[in-house]
């Protein structure tokens, strides 16, 4: 078949340069490649991948310290829940001391527990790099 038989089945010659045009244009629309970009810049070294220190010293204190923070981060959240409930009024007055005696002795038990172990509350939150600390700071009040 010949390029003129292809320009009429698609609408003729200026259907042709139409499409030529659109795909020109959706293909510079596409993320460039590592080959298409100049290398006058030098590429960094690969970085070394952050692995865990299993020094069978600290391993214990280490499994204490991120199940101390698993349970700190679902005490806040259960905390935040607690206010968000007192806030829509889903609670009688009873069952809003009750609640805020039994998060205070949870509070209470978590610093005993770190202090057991030698840690703080501080030490429990995880810097998450890009995203920031997994515990929002001690000061943050819980309702915002």
């Amino acid at each position: 078949m010949t390029s003129a038989g292809a320009g009429r089945r698609l609408g003729g010659p200026d259907r042709l340069a139409e499409v030529a045009d659109a795909a020109t244009r959706a293909i510079r629309l596409l993320p460039a490649t590592p080959g298409d970009l100049p290398s006058s810049r030098p590429v960094p070294p690969p970085q070394p991948v952050r692995r865990i220190r299993t020094d069978p010293d600290t391993v214990e204190r280490d499994l204490v310290r991120l199940v101390l923070t698993v349970v700190e981060l679902l005490r806040q959240l259960m905390e935040r829940q607690a206010l968000h409930r007192v806030d829509q009024g889903d609670l009688t007055e009873e069952q809003e001391e009750r609640l805020g005696e039994t998060l205070m002795i949870l509070h209470d038990r978590m610093s005993d527990l770190c202090a057991d172990h030698g840690l703080t509350m501080e030490d429990l939150n995880l810097d998450l790099g890009p995203l920031g600390p997994l515990l929002p700071p001690a000061s943050a009040d819980p309702r915002s």
